[in-house]
């Protein structure tokens, strides 16, 4: 197994409600670190002059003649941008959750914070291509590695609400969006969530399901949100 399939299918079973044992926890970490890579330069040896790093420092995808790597919900991007960001940064943040006391993944989580606030899509207002999904993908990692970035995680609910109508935009979007939602302190996602319940009621009450996985966000949400349903 890849390390981007074994990222894919412990998220799956994670938001599905699955619990890892101690020897699945320690073996999936320990498949993830030795997918790192060990010859990237550290943020913080690099130039100030030099610092806009839109590209992941730890995790490369690998190089699979131009083959983008998927989402979690199966969207194929279209540009590496999107590609690297979402396998760097859906493993950074498995890590933080399954061994946050682990010096490597803590090391690598701060050099990624650093590195984040310097681009476009991560810290700045930007709804273009496949930066604004993008931008989704880095809230649901500092939503879980940066808890206490109260004003970053809101930064980046802003952006996606003042980019999601530019264009017409595939499911994907909305429903990454849902999953962000379904895992924020309720502090910074109850409002959001009181906003699309009808939608969402629809969604789950039709058994609108765009992809298998979409079910699980909705019953996270209600079992989370029970007085909005």
């Amino acid at each position: 197994m890849t390390s981007h399939e074994l990222m894919t299918e412990t998220n799956h079973y994670l938001i599905k409600g699955g619990k890892l044992s101690d020897e699945q926890r320690g073996n999936t970490v320990s498949l993830l670190l030795s997918a790192r890579n060990t010859s990237g330069i550290r943020f913080s040896s690099i130039p100030k002059s030099d610092k806009r790093r839109l590209y992941p420092l730890f995790y490369i995808p690998p190089q699979n003649d131009g083959k983008k790597l998927k989402t979690i919900l199966g969207q194929t991007p279209k540009t590496q941008i999107l590609s690297a960001n979402m396998y760097e940064l859906e493993i950074l943040r498995l890590l933080h959750i399954l061994a946050p006391d682990n010096r490597e993944t803590i090391d690598m989580i701060e050099e990624t914070l650093q590195r984040l606030k310097t681009t476009c899509f991560g810290y700045m207002d930007d709804g273009v291509g496949e930066c604004f999904d993008t931008s989704l993908v880095v809230l649901r990692f500092i939503a879980a590695a940066a808890q206490g970035e109260k004003a970053w995680i809101k930064s980046r609910i802003d952006n996606f609400h003042r980019h999601c109508e530019d264009k017409k935009r595939p499911w994907y979007s909305l429903w990454y969006y849902w999953l962000c939602l379904s895992e924020l302190p309720k502090e910074l996602a109850s409002a959001e969530v009181q906003g699309y319940r009808d939608e969402m009621r629809k969604c789950y009450t039709k058994n609108r399901s765009p992809h298998p996985l979409c079910p699980y966000i909705l019953q996270n949400i209600l079992l989370k949100y029970p007085e909005y349903f």
